[in-house]
């Protein structure tokens, strides 16, 4: 038998505290990129003049249309944050104003609902295993479609969700010091890489498709940052995240169930993530779905971080309202459904009913994710 002492030293190469500082250092890098991303961004759409203002509001002026618009987008994408900051690029370039964005960032909160949908149909074969899969998958898309249901009417009627934000968005600018009146070291040094690329395309005498590359690059380097901060955190969060959740959830479901899913969201950046973690758990009958449903609630809280990060990118203070609204929205429908028993039944019982009939026949389930998903918000971009 050869030494196995060697291999041992090799695999114990990094103590794991010192992995850990590793991987966080990671996510820092990759955050900057991710920032840089979000400002080439804007900086590309910046650039393409009034007519394609005009077209982007034109395609986004119906509310159901950029409901459906950020539905489709989020599925295709299969990332919520990189819609959000997607979004949030747009309002701080001037592209959209508050009001249109704020549809599509419900819309993204459906889209994103469809990973661990997709996660949960890995059971299909395993009768009563399935049926509680599904229901911990559609549980997701039942509140999201309520809150929408409740407060989309709200927005489109008083600005309810975008007056909120303005409100926190001007405290927020009341209670931070003044720092004088020159530009924001921060801001400074995620823009010096955009500008000298920009600088860099005009000496090339490249100045117009400075704006498409800008474009593009800056698209790239928001789903490549977020895909490499949620795979560093996910790694770091390894095994930590389901004995979290049983630590917390052994006792029954609450607050402290809520606050799980929102810590553990913002740590691996992904709400997909911590709720398709909940899938086998309750398909396996260590969680029950009603102590399940706020951790997914508390991870619709966890998202919206993404695009509050986004907006310290951004140069328009519009860029921190859709940010706060993303945040606004959420909060806002915990409160209408989760307080109230009568209220907090309704997605549950939904979601059981829904999981029944997929497992009596499969080809429901099918049916339920192609037409939420797929088909309901192209046929309704195609009708608007």
């Amino acid at each position: 038998m050869g030494d196995a002492r060697p291999r041992e030293r090799a695999q114990s190469r990094y103590r794991p505290w010192t992995e850990t500082i590793l991987r966080l250092g990671l996510v820092l890098g990759f955050l900057y990129l991710f920032l840089v991303g979000v400002k080439a961004l804007e900086t590309g759409i910046s650039s393409f003049g009034n007519e394609f203002v005009d077209r982007v509001l034109e395609s986004v002026a119906n509310p159901i249309a950029g409901l459906a618009a950020g539905v489709l987008a989020t599925v295709l994408v299969q990332s919520s944050s990189v819609t959000t900051a997607t979004i949030v690029g747009l309002v701080g370039s001037g592209v959209l104003p508050v009001d249109v964005a704020v549809p599509m960032v419900m819309g993204a909160n459906i889209g994103t609902t469809v990973t661990n949908t997709l996660a949960s149909l890995g059971h299909m074969r395993r009768g009563v295993y399935f049926e509680r899969a599904f229901a911990a998958a559609t549980v997701h898309d039942y509140f999201n479609l309520i809150a929408v249901a409740i407060l989309l009417p709200f927005e489109l009627a008083i600005g309810l969700i975008s007056r909120i934000a303005m409100w926190i968005a001007d405290l927020i600018g009341d209670l931070l010091p003044d720092v004088g009146t020159g530009p924001s070291p921060v801001k400074s040094a995620i823009g010096a890489p955009v500008t000298w690329a920009a600088e860099t395309f005009e000496s090339w005498g490249w100045g117009s498709a400075a704006g498409a590359v800008m474009l593009g690059a800056g698209i790239a380097l928001i789903f490549l940052a977020l895909w490499a901060i949620t795979r560093q955190m996910r790694l770091v969060m390894s095994g930590r995240m389901e004995n979290a959740i049983n630590g917390i959830l052994s006792s029954g479901a609450g607050a402290g169930a809520l606050i799980v899913g929102v810590v553990l969201t913002v740590a691996v950046q992904s709400s997909s993530i911590t709720t398709s973690i909940l899938v086998p758990l309750v398909a396996a009958g260590v969680l029950t779905l009603e102590n399940a449903f706020p951790v997914t609630l508390g991870a619709n809280v966890g998202t919206t971080v993404t695009a509050l990060l986004a907006s310290i990118a951004a140069d328009s203070p519009d860029a921190l309202v859709i940010a706060l609204a993303h945040v606004t929205f959420n909060v806002l429908g915990i409160l209408i459904v989760y307080p109230f028993p009568r209220a907090r039944s309704i997605p549950i019982r939904l979601a059981e009913l829904t999981a029944a009939a997929a497992t009596r026949r499969h080809s429901l389930a099918a049916a339920y994710v192609f037409g939420l998903f797929i088909i309901a918000p192209v046929a309704i971009l195609l009708i608007a």
